[in-house]
């Protein structure tokens, strides 16, 4: 009981003149669909017109056609029956010894879900009325995420906690179609045969994974700043839609467990616009300073404010003799030659590449000689206070007699 293969990869003309009825992917549905119903499909003999079938219920001897990309599921009362991932044209046999109701290619796909197969597959004899399903294995896009207020989380980068609102949207991928069907898709969308699409708004299951998302984005946010591999910083989010991807794909599955419960994961994500918080704000232009601040960058950035500073200072009459920034005036000079040197070689049309006259050195005036005290006073008052001091009993006669000959000019 299953599936035998008929031919592999698409319809060619000749199995097209052999199978005048068969099933297919419902036609028109958009690429947000994760799951639909297959519909039946008459081809005449010039295969130029093709009629649509409304029921997907299949008996013995029923044909498929599993386009690449896509997987075909046969579900009764809701438990599933058979899988094929293979693309290629099959027939359903449920008497033929060499059927199979689990038929998967060689790809990565069939290790993912052989386990889920063991798990989920029908206990007993399906009976011959069955419903068949195909399921969207493409990267399903156009998924929306959004926040109304900030978001927290912790930057190892910053060595603080930041914040902003965000929005974009992102691609999924169904990678376990058993898993996909038996843990999210309702039963209403399998007994209705509706379309279950991910972009439509009364879609309450894809409302949930919205909200999964959204409530994942810290997390997400947290696990690719302080992933040391991208450099922990949160400015290359908008430029890397696959590293952080892999960073919200993993928050949302410690989470919510999407891949292992559901079969879903996350592929890429485009972030259409972050708006920090003003702390944020504040320590992003802090870094941005420090960065340009770093290596010879930094240097020439200090050499151009030592010299606007000392070009102020001459503006505003601090003259020769003004220390700068703990300089004398000769250092202060070296400085601006050395600041006009380097911007010279950075830009030739600056003034500073033009030819200069050089400062002349400063005539430094000497302070004029002042008379002293000595030669200003009466040498005849100096005899007399002298002759006190020898009646007085301090000086001695020939020290007298020495400096008044002294103050004599004798």
């Amino acid at each position: 009981m299953g599936f035998i293969q008929a031919f592999k990869g698409s319809l060619s003309g000749t199995f097209a003149d052999q199978w005048k009825d068969f099933f297919v992917p419902m036609p028109g549905v958009p690429g947000t669909a994760g799951i639909f119903p297959a519909v039946k499909q008459g081809t005449n003999n010039g295969r130029g017109e093709n009629t649509k079938g409304s029921s997907n219920i299949i008996t013995n001897g029923s044909k498929f056609v599993v386009p690449d990309g896509l997987a075909l599921i046969t579900v009764q009362d809701g438990a599933i029956t058979g899988l094929v991932t293979e693309p290629g044209g099959f027939i359903y046999s449920s008497d033929d010894p060499n059927s199979k109701s689990f038929l998967a290619g060689d790809g990565i796909i069939e290790s993912t879900i052989k386990q889920s197969w063991e798990r989920f597959k029908f206990g007993g004899m399906p009976g011959s009325n069955q419903a068949a399903y195909y399921v969207n294995l493409k990267e399903i896009p156009n998924n929306r995420f959004g926040t109304q207020s900030e978001i927290y989380w912790d930057d190892a980068y910053l060595n603080t906690q930041v914040g902003a609102i965000t929005r974009g949207t992102y691609t999924l991928r169904i990678v376990d179609p058993i898993l996909f069907v038996k843990g999210f898709v309702p039963a209403s969308y399998l007994q209705s045969g509706k379309v279950f699409d991910f972009a439509d708004m009364d879609n309450d299951a894809a409302a949930q994974l919205f909200n999964e998302v959204v409530g994942s984005l810290s997390a997400g946010f947290s696990n690719y700043t302080n992933d040391p591999s991208k450099g922990n910083r949160i400015t290359k989010i908008q430029g890397d839609q696959i590293g952080f991807a892999k960073s919200l794909s993993q928050a949302v599955e410690d989470g919510y467990q999407w891949k292992t419960d559901r079969g879903l994961e996350i592929v890429k994500v485009a972030i259409q616009a972050i708006e920090y918080d003003e702390d944020t704000k504040q320590l992003l232009s802090d870094v941005k300073k420090a960065d340009a601040l770093s290596g010879n960058r930094g240097n020439s950035f200090f050499q151009q404010s030592a010299a606007r500073g000392i070009q102020s200072a001459g503006e505003n009459g601090g003259g020769a003799g003004m220390a700068f920034m703990g300089m004398g005036v000769n250092a202060a000079g070296n400085v601006m030659g050395s600041v006009a040197q380097n911007e010279s070689y950075s830009n030739p049309n600056l003034s500073f590449n033009q030819p200069q006259q050089q400062p002349q050195p400063q005539q430094v005036q000497q302070p004029e000689p002042q008379p002293s005290a000595s030669t200003q006073e009466d040498p005849y008052e100096k005899i007399k206070k002298l002759k006190q001091l020898l009646d007085e009993g301090i000086i001695s006669q020939e020290e007298f007699d020495s400096a008044k000959q002294k103050l004599l000019g004798v």
